[in-house]
């Protein structure tokens, strides 16, 4: 089947539940594990923003025109704490209301090593499933991006703010993390007018993938480098599809990329 990839949407399970959506066809992930797949590049991208096609994809799937002028690829996406929708200022101040002057998550996310993050409270778990995280805790609710991107630069000096890929991949995982404690040091951390958005509830979610068998040595494989992708699919995990305990594929990284899909047991 032809279809144009976006990210694959999920679903909390014994294992997580991973979908792919291609038209008005929802297709189940999971199904294909064990499988033979192939994927072949048909060479065209078209944005995800105006549909147009384009040469190139800018940030996760844009044209460049939209990538410099779409909401959805403010600055403030990768950088919260830019974010001026709680005073009126974006690029479209409707999708700023929407979608960002709404309470936001900051959060605890561990693999190999802890993780603060950002996430719109709505976006929890898919936020933490789409990172590959373990388990993941909520440590603080803000009114606004804005104030939650602020909270995660207050802690970026004691905790990264980003996922190692290759680690997440391979499943390393430090069973010596208590994100209890690390949740109630950060509230320590935090500057003090920061504390009021801090949540006392200390649940923390453990998210389980659909992965027969994690790699041991990791190839990352890119469509434009390589247009064709042929392999038993072995696990998923975040965005990435495994084939034979080895090669992964970013589907995310993809957006916008027009493919053949096909599967042969």
């Amino acid at each position: 089947m032809k279809l144009i990839l976006n990210k694959m949407k999920s679903a909390i399970g014994h294992p997580i539940a991973y979908i792919l959506n291609s038209g008005n066809e929802a297709i189940l992930m999971n199904d294909y594990l064990q499988k033979k797949i192939e994927i072949d590049w048909t060479g065209n991208i078209f944005c995800s923003k105006c549909s147009k096609k384009t040469k190139r994809s800018f940030g996760e799937g844009f044209c460049y025109p939209c990538f410099m002028s779409a909401p959805e690829a403010s600055p403030c996406i990768l950088k919260p704490e830019l974010c001026q929708a709680h005073l009126g200022i974006g690029r479209d101040i409707e999708f700023e209301e929407k979608h960002h002057n709404k309470p936001h998550i900051v959060y605890l996310a561990a693999t190999d090593k802890v993780k603060v993050g950002v996430t719109r409270n709505t976006q929890v778990p898919t936020r933490w499933i789409d990172q590959g995280a373990n388990k993941a805790i909520i440590l603080a609710e803000t009114p606004n991006r804005y104030l939650a991107g602020v909270t995660e630069v207050a802690l970026k000096s004691f905790y990264s703010d980003k996922t190692n890929w290759r680690s997440m991949l391979r499943n390393i995982e430090d069973e010596s993390i208590d994100l209890i404690d690390e949740k109630w040091n950060c509230h320590d951390l935090l500057p003090q007018d920061l504390q009021q958005y801090f949540v006392e509830n200390d649940d923390i979610l453990e998210l389980n993938y659909p992965v027969n068998k994690f790699p041991e040595k990791i190839t990352s494989i890119n469509l434009e480098k390589q247009a064709s992708i042929s392999g038993t699919l072995t696990g998923i995990k975040g965005q990435y599809l495994m084939f034979d305990e080895q090669y992964v594929f970013n589907v995310r990284r993809h957006t916008s990329f027009e493919i053949e899909l096909r599967t042969n047991g």
